[in-house]
């Protein structure tokens, strides 16, 4: 959200008109468009790379590597440069416009993950997730403790293997 409040204040500031063939339809400096996805594959890359703890193997679990991580950030970040030129084929924005806006993306994505790491270092993370308004509403943060994906599904196969032994004790 606050990526897309900069980009609103940032357009406002700037005023640049969008190329002539989409003229009266708001101003195009920076291009939204590319700054998310900028953001987005960043946040994401530095996240795969540097935060992302992968849990040991398993029977029913095989970690990503480095490598797959590596490879998952650069097949990200190759989507975002083709939605960012993209923007530029369709006429919508002129190139300054998407590197300006594939740079505050950037900016963005850099200055969050710093931030979110500073908190969690200094515990400030722990503290506001005792407060007792964040603790009725059951927020609690799952990126360092906990993959969604692997606890999802370690719990369907649980319940998966309940419900077929039963099935088995019945006949």
């Amino acid at each position: 959200m606050a990526c897309e409040a900069i980009n609103f204040v940032l357009k406002r500031v700037l005023k640049e008109e969008r190329p002539a063939r989409m003229q009266n339809k708001g101003y195009g400096m920076p291009s939204s468009h590319a700054q998310f996805v900028s953001f987005f594959s960043i946040t994401l890359a530095l996240f795969l790379v540097f935060r992302h703890t992968p849990k040991p193997r398993t029977e029913e679990h095989t970690p990503l590597s480095m490598g797959s991580r590596l490879g998952l950030s650069g097949l990200v970040m190759g989507g975002a440069g083709v939605v960012a030129w993209s923007r530029v084929y369709l006429g919508y924005h002129t190139p300054k416009q998407v590197w300006v806006g594939c740079l505050a993306g950037a900016v963005c994505a850099v200055g969050w993950f710093a931030f979110t790491a500073v908190v969690r270092h200094y515990g400030v993370m722990s503290w506001v997730l005792e407060l007792p308004v964040v603790r009725m509403f059951r927020m609690r943060d799952l990126v360092v403790s906990e993959d969604l994906v692997q606890a999802g599904w370690e719990t369907w196969e649980e319940q998966r293997k309940r419900r077929d032994g039963g099935s088995k004790k019945e006949r």
